[in-house]
């Protein structure tokens, strides 16, 4: 990410407001002012008095820039540095000590760009030195949530997030691929989905990979599984452990009748189901069902290191 590009290719977004820099780089809005009045470090082009808009290449610089910041370098030294210096040093930086911030960071770049090369030449680097499973905790999950919430904040087109999750998807895919069938166990089947409406699959298509990888028995059922479909199964497999995750937030009406389905299916079994998601966090301090497990993040069911996963 952090050299010149010299063509960008089919941009969708091209012009972005100051909260969508502050969602970007995680500088806050009021910091960002700050510095263009103080340092000229930026030069967005204002519609009129209180908007401002920025183009890919203030975009790019201000990611460089946080990613500089956050590592301890003033801001008035960076504010002294030309672009390609402020690029040049943010790549040494970033390689030197290599940062997950630079891996995702350039991947936001690979995905405004529709750079499918350089997504590639990203993946190849990392997998010299890291397992399939640290690439997409360290690097894939982050990025996830971020487009979770630039999504619901209208940062991005559909057609970016369908870029760079079909990228990964196909990664993900791949390495499937390699695992041996596992032989079966008496052990609880664990069943992925997505309930009907949700589309965001990529973590419970890792989930699976995962599982699968430590020698557990899956099925997966992917996205958008009307919920009679669940009890058909029920019905089907003496053992269950139901896994679903949630990127986007629902209203308190959609949740609690996804609850009360859940329960219903769990009813007169020892199943469990696992709901993953932030968007859940007032349900499980509630939660009195002991069959119904809440999680934050994906990361918790997943160990880097050791091949267990954590609840089951």
């Amino acid at each position: 990410m952090f050299h010149k590009m010299d063509k960008l290719i089919n941009k969708i977004k091209d012009s972005f407001t100051i909260q969508d820099l502050e969602i970007l780089t995680g500088i806050k809005a009021h910091t960002i002012r700050i510095w263009e009045k103080r340092y000229e470090l930026l030069n967005p082009t204002r519609l009129n008095r209180n908007v401002r808009t920025y183009n890919l290449s203030d975009l790019q610089k201000i990611l460089n820039v946080s990613l500089l910041y956050k590592r301890g370098h003033k801001i008035s030294k960076i504010s002294k540095l030309s672009d390609n210096q402020i690029a040049e040093e943010a790549k040494v930086f970033a390689l030197r000590d290599f940062s997950n911030t630079y891996e995702i960071n350039s991947l936001i770049i690979c995905m405004y760009t529709f750079d499918q090369k350089l997504f590639h030449e990203i993946y190849k680097q990392q997998s010299e030195k890291l397992t399939f499973r640290q690439i997409f905790t360290n690097t894939y999950i982050p990025l996830l949530n971020h487009l979770g919430l630039l999504w619901q904040t209208d940062s991005i087109k559909p057609v970016h997030e369908h870029f760079v999750s079909n990228l990964i998807y196909q990664k993900i895919a791949l390495n499937i691929a390699k695992i041996p069938s596992n032989k079966k166990s008496n052990n609880p089947i664990n069943v992925l989905f997505l309930p009907y409406g949700e589309i965001h699959e990529l973590g419970l298509l890792f989930l699976n990979y995962y599982l699968k990888l430590v020698g557990q028995e899956v099925i997966y059922l992917g996205k958008s599984i009307p919920f009679d479909n669940l009890f058909y199964l029920n019905s089907q497999i003496k053992s269950i452990t139901w896994i679903t995750y949630f990127m986007i937030d629902k209203t308190k009406e959609e949740k609690d009748e996804f609850i009360l389905s859940v329960s219903k299916l769990l009813e007169h079994t020892k199943n469990k189901c696992i709901i993953v998601g932030n968007i859940w966090e007032e349900y499980r301090k509630k939660n009195t069902n002991e069959q119904i497990i809440f999680k934050s993040k994906l990361e918790e069911l997943v160990s880097v290191n050791e091949a267990k996963l954590s609840v089951i």
